[in-house]
């Protein structure tokens, strides 16, 4: 997967108790620093604020911040209401009854199907290969370790990586995973009104998955029972590879390559 120069944002701490956060990242991201309200040519600022660090485009039509949020909102509202293993999600990857299997989340992205899982009872470990999607992953991951809900984010690791070099590596030191779950940035239209705000923030920083077919080799090599990959309702097959099984909703599906019986 492709991994877009980080040559258009720039970091802004919006107060002062935030400039040692900021300087760290901004050394370890290799990006330049702002204050609030100064002028830039930058289409994109990452802003550490009292929401956390958030991706905030820039313009005058731009979308509001994105960030990672494990404890409030429409998270919160599907922790508590979201149906459990009556989901589709956990149906996809094999919850039911003591049947909570370890799953490698080799897509990350915000870690919202990731917390999910977790908060499911599976343990997670969470790739992410764009630094800055990372950064702001593992600053929710931070904040909610310090909230009620940190019992479960316990249950998920992330690692900053390359998602099919990575698997790659791992399989050939025999380690597996007894699900390996696959959400793949799928290329549409961005003038569409049903991009969701998250995805055009995001799509200048990850680009598009165009090498998204590999991973459904590289996640069969180091899955033990299933794999799972999300797509778009109408998207095709990943690798043009058709699936055992699927369960379908109405925007969205799970594809599943089935390799051995999931046992508690």
């Amino acid at each position: 997967m492709s991994n877009p120069a980080l040559t258009d944002i720039v970091i802004v701490p919006m107060h002062a108790d935030f400039a040692e956060q900021a300087e760290q990242l901004a050394t370890r991201l290799q990006l330049p620093i702002k204050s609030p309200g100064e002028v830039h040519d930058f289409s994109l600022e990452l802003q550490f604020s009292e929401q956390g660090l958030r991706l905030q485009p820039c313009g005058k039509k731009a979308p509001g911040p994105t960030y990672a949020d494990f404890v409030s909102g429409a998270v919160a509202h599907r922790r508590q209401f979201g149906g459990g293993k009556g989901q589709m999600i956990a149906k996809a990857v094999g919850i039911k009854g003591g049947i909570t299997p370890q799953v490698l989340d080799a897509t990350a992205g915000l870690g919202k199907d990731a917390f999910v899982l977790a908060t499911l009872g599976c343990d997670m470990t969470l790739l992410e290969r764009s630094p800055i999607v990372h950064a702001l992953l593992e600053d929710g991951l931070n904040r909610a370790s310090e909230s009620e809900v940190a019992d479960i984010v316990e249950r998920m690791q992330l690692h900053n990586a390359n998602s099919i070099e990575w698997m790659q590596v791992q399989a050939k030191q025999g380690k597996t995973f007894q699900v390996v779950y696959l959400d793949p940035m799928f290329p549409h239209n961005d003038k569409s009104a049903l991009v969701k705000k998250e995805m055009r923030a995001f799509r200048p920083v990850v680009g598009d998955d165009l090498d998204a077919d590999q991973l459904l080799d590289a996640a069969l090599a180091i899955a033990e029972n299933r794999v799972v990959v999300k797509r778009p309702r109408k998207a095709p097959f990943l690798a043009d590879r058709k699936p055992s099984l699927q369960f379908q909703g109405k925007s969205s599906r799970y594809d599943i390559y089935p390799l051995k019986k999931l046992e508690s």
